[in-house]
């Protein structure tokens, strides 16, 4: 579950509480990291409330502050337990820097190859793809070196995220990775909002949940100067696929194409649907017991509509 920020834990908690029932709901256990935080036990105590609140069964802190600690047995048992990780946010190049390529990072990815949810919000976000986005600026012009790239934890594979998306103007520094490496998928996702990978007959599916959207840029097939771009020059980048996914939108990852949607019906239409469907039992039961011809049928059925009693009025009495 790639999350971009700011996710609602109050009046709409729907991302928090879906995260808690895929991991298991009242059997789930739940390993909370908080090290790309800069707060203290705070930030462990909040989604420690939530996540009970929302039926987990157990709510476990893996707070390495070193990659030594990282190293950590009783921390790597507590990974190796969980049905679901949380990746807290923060600074994203202390999150990879401690965690990736330790035994805490190695339990982080056999949690994800058995199963279990790893989910993570802002910093937890980024560092779930291959390439990470280590730091930057905002701006929507792609520049030469307005952003930094590190290594990720890889469970989305070819790939880079980008976090609190369109609320912190980060178009350009996503599509400045994405013209300087076009095999890579550029991934932004807005805050309360989430992207859900999943393996669907071997392809990586994700689905979006959430008030914002998911900006996907991708450059398998652009024209791009950023191998000759100096400093921070803008760069060229023409023939980039763009997708814009709302909620309820599901994009395969492999293909990198989108998935045709499932078709919602409004009340009233499904009201209508249903009284047709009733009519036409009621048709078939009537040929079947009366031996009567369809157009009759439906010459009585069209009667009964329309001549419907009328409620007598009780303020008026019997005419004389």
């Amino acid at each position: 579950m790639i999350i971009g920020g700011a996710e609602d834990k109050v009046r709409k908690p729907t991302i928090l509480k879906h995260f808690v029932s895929l991991s298991g709901g009242r059997a789930a256990r739940i390993a909370v990291i908080p090290t790309a935080s800069s707060l203290g036990r705070e930030v462990v105590d909040v989604y420690d409330t939530l996540f009970t609140k929302f039926g987990a069964a157990r709510v476990d802190s893996v707070r390495p502050e070193s990659r030594e600690q990282a190293h950590d047995p009783a921390l790597v048992k507590a990974l190796d337990e969980a049905t679901g990780v949380f990746m807290t946010g923060g600074n994203q190049l202390k999150l990879s820097s401690i965690v990736c390529g330790t035994p805490v990072g190695d339990a982080i990815l056999r949690a994800h190859e058995r199963g279990a949810v790893v989910a993570g919000t802002s910093a937890g976000a980024s560092i779930q793809s291959s390439h990470m986005v280590a730091f930057g600026v905002g701006g929507s012009t792609p520049k030469q070196r307005m952003t930094q790239v590190a290594a990720g934890l890889g469970l989305v594979d070819t790939a880079v995220i980008d976090q609190h998306f369109d609320q912190r103007n980060r178009y350009g520094r996503l599509l400045m990775i994405v013209a300087q490496s076009p095999q890579l998928l550029g991934i932004g996702v807005d805050e309360d909002t989430c992207g859900l990978v999943e393996d669907v007959d071997g392809d990586v599916v994700m689905r979006v949940l959430g008030k914002g959207a998911v900006t996907i840029f991708d450059g398998s097939r652009m024209v791009s100067n950023a191998y000759e771009a100096t400093r921070s020059s803008p760069l060229l980048a023409s023939g980039v696929v763009f997708h814009t996914l709302p909620e309820g939108s599901v994009f395969n990852l492999s293909t990198r194409a989108l998935l045709p949607q499932e078709p919602v019906v409004e009340p009233e239409d499904a009201d209508e649907l249903a009284e047709a469907t009733r009519d036409l039992r009621q048709l078939v039961r009537d040929i079947a017991a009366a031996d009567a011809t369809p157009a009759a049928i439906r010459r009585r059925l069209k009667l009964r509509r329309t001549s419907t009693p009328q409620t007598p009025d009780p303020t008026q009495g019997d005419s004389a």
